[in-house]
């Protein structure tokens, strides 16, 4: 998700003493960084030095802005909420879908204000398969960031399980222009209809994180479509690529999920 494009305030989550976890296939090793837990109050350019344009937001945890105010102020119930989606992040990036979710409705039972900013409780909605709660965790948020084109799709996502395609596309959450070119690509493909293998050549040569996006969604695009082998082989792409193997971005590891939930590995 574009991060330049958000207005709130964001605290960065990124997991110390973190463990590979034994249901990952070795296929996929899990390198990601040590880093402190940190809070920011800005509210315009959240971008961290190092942290490019192309970078997906899902590196980062946006409450609301009470919430972040209560949690830097003793707020216990506030700093609890944001343990929790810590701790939900973990497990989800380790494979335990169902314990995620627990972490992040334990969250929202300690602050409800943290609701509308969960997007990360609307992905483990999706692969535990209850996409109507999914779509509506998707469309809360993009209430809340009109930007974001990675919620967009996967509220899509979700209601074309519930409505097929066709239906879903209908009803399609339509946000404000993405920075990133393999998003807005991606997300002009979910929209309009498109050749998902048109999208991962357009970008087969670019950055690592750029074919890393263009396979992951590419991927997605195909499931949504029930052709459960063409988004096999561009799920385990996203997953084997630099960007999938080295990146402790918060998709790289739902390629993994997604693959350990399906049962893929490279033949």
């Amino acid at each position: 998700m574009a991060l330049t494009q958000h207005l709130k305030p964001t605290i960065s989550l990124s997991f110390s003493s973190f463990h590979r976890h034994s249901s990952f296939s070795p296929f996929f090793p899990l390198n990601f960084q040590t880093k402190p837990l940190f809070y920011s109050s800005r509210v315009h350019n959240l971008r961290p030095p190092s942290l490019s344009l192309t970078s997906s937001r899902r590196l980062f945890l946006l409450p609301s802005v009470s919430g972040v105010w209560d949690a830097l102020t003793g707020n216990n119930n506030a700093r609890e909420a944001v343990m929790a989606i810590r701790r939900g992040m973990l497990l989800f990036r380790q494979g335990d879908v169902s314990g995620s979710l627990a972490e992040f409705d334990k969250a929202i039972e300690l602050d409800p204000r943290q609701k509308a900013y969960l997007w990360q409780r609307g992905l483990s909605l999706y692969y535990l398969e209850r996409y109507e709660e999914g779509a509506e965790q998707f469309r809360l948020d993009v209430a809340q960031n009109p930007n974001d084109t990675e919620e967009s799709i996967w509220c899509f996502l979700c209601e074309a399980q519930l409505y097929g395609v066709d239906g879903a596309r209908q009803s399609f959450l339509e946000v404000r222009r993405d920075p990133r070119p393999v998003m807005r690509e991606a997300y002009n493909m979910f929209k309009d209809g498109g050749d998902p293998e048109k999208l991962v050549a357009a970008f087969s040569n670019g950055q690592e994180n750029e074919y890393f996006y263009a396979s992951l969604y590419a991927g997605l695009y195909y499931e949504s479509q029930k052709k459960p082998d063409a988004a096999k082989v561009h799920m385990l792409s996203a997953c084997q690529s630099p960007y999938g193997q080295r990146s402790d971005d918060y998709m790289a590891s739902l390629a993994k999920v997604h693959c350990l939930c399906r049962n893929w590995s490279p033949e």
